[in-house]
């Protein structure tokens, strides 16, 4: 029989909203034991963006599947000894509270390291110790400091967001990241250690390329960027791709709001490209044969293209346009995303029956192991395996667990 890469990891679920939730849920998909320990009240996102009255909002479903669900009001005496008990148990502990609030539980590194010396505790904040701390930390607050927004847009327009939540989910995945080395290196040393992942520099992390351009400005403009002027600060470049090869999105037929294709011009697409938009004359022009020579006038050679893809739907683009090996990609929306039936073959778009919700439409795991195959199954009901795991694992009583719920601990 198959086991799981984290079979025999017990996770201590501490999170909420999106940034820890979606690193909890990639460690489940792994195959650990993920235990979602939330407050009575529930985590605020099953409430959240509600499209159907009282079910779990596909805010918290998307983010918290193949998980079990606890509740426990860590403020009281009784349920401090209960996390206590839960961290003794647990491999991992990750929690996305606000700066310092696990401490005020009573709970600091040193408590938890002496409750169980092998645990790796993971913390995800908004920001690293500094000014910026008890900042409050939002998804797109990080995209604002870590650099996204201000190398996001167009040239004469405001800052942009992007739709990727890449401080929320990417900081996820960095945490995930980090707890995994943690693991790793436990085996050597025997030895938990504390993780701490912050938003901002997840962001910055994945805005590496705009830093690099920043220093490049210090020995002239940006060739690869459409720009006309530069000042001392990268510019915004539309959907410039920046980098060694120039793209853009060109628009097709019939004009929809996603009839794009994103297309990358390489030296050796270039003749090939020629001929497919009728100019084939501009192939061996000495003022556009050479990459040197087009990259002045990046904004006409794409003007160019575009003249051509606008009579044509985005899927014939692309047929023609692989069909001669010319790196592109259509724009998909998120309709056409989910209806993909390849994404669904590759089970990244995933059909999942949900006990009040029914069948509900999810994004399966990215990270494909051979040895450890992954069934996505519905995010758990509110404190749904309280008995499961207070009496079935932590050893108490029917009866207690019945005061326990009577007087608020869970």
């Amino acid at each position: 029989m198959t086991t799981k890469a984290l079979e025999g990891i017990r996770v201590l679920d501490m999170t909420h909203v999106q940034s820890g939730p979606s690193a909890t849920q990639l460690m489940a998909w792994l195959g650990a034991d993920v235990v979602k320990l939330e407050a009575p009240a529930g985590d605020i996102t099953r409430t959240q963006l509600r499209d159907i009255p009282d079910a779990d909002s596909l805010y918290f479903t998307m983010l918290n599947s193949n998980k079990r669900s606890i509740t426990l009001n860590t403020k009281t005496e009784r349920g401090k000894q209960l996390l206590t008990e839960l961290i003794r148990r647990s491999d991992v502990m990750v929690e996305n509270f606000g700066p310092g609030a696990v401490d005020r539980m009573g709970f600091t590194w040193d408590r938890i390291r002496e409750i169980n010396p092998r645990i790796v505790y993971a913390s995800i904040k908004g920001f690293g110790d500094g000014p910026y701390t008890a900042f409050k930390a939002y998804e797109v607050v990080a995209q604002a400091m870590g650099g996204s927004m201000a190398t996001t847009g167009f040239e004469d327009g405001p800052p942009m967001a992007t739709g990727a939540q890449i401080g929320d989910s990417g900081t996820g995945i960095h945490a995930v990241a980090a707890v995994l080395a943690a693991l790793l290196q436990r085996t050597r040393t025997g030895r938990g250690q504390r993780v701490n992942v912050a938003m901002q520099h997840a962001v910055l992390n994945l805005c590496r390329v705009k830093l690099r351009d920043q220093q490049r400005l210090a020995h002239g403009p940006l060739a690869e960027y459409p720009n006309e002027d530069f000042g001392d600060e990268v510019p915004r470049s539309g959907n410039a791709s920046g980098g060694g090869q120039p793209g853009w999105a060109v628009r097709c037929a019939p004009g929809g709001p996603n009839d794009y294709v994103y297309v990358i011009v390489q030296p050796a697409g270039w003749q090939p490209l020629t001929r497919l938009i009728g100019r084939p004359e501009l192939a061996d022009d000495p003022e556009w044969s050479t990459p040197q020579a087009r990259l002045p006038k990046l904004a006409k050679m794409f003007q160019l293209i575009e003249e051509w893809t606008t009579t044509l739907p985005k899927w014939e683009v692309l047929e023609r346009l692989n069909a001669e090996n010319i790196p592109c990609g259509p724009i998909l929306s998120t309709r056409e995303i989910i209806e993909d039936s390849s994404l669904a073959a590759n089970e990244m778009v995933v059909e999942v029956e949900h006990p009040e919700r029914g069948s509900y439409v999810t994004v399966g795991n990215p990270l494909k192991l051979s040895d450890s195959p992954v069934e996505i199954t519905a995010s758990p009901l509110l404190g749904e395996h309280n008995a499961e795991i207070y009496v079935g694992e932590l050893g108490l009583g029917d009866e207690e667990l019945r005061l326990l719920k009577s007087t608020g601990v869970i």
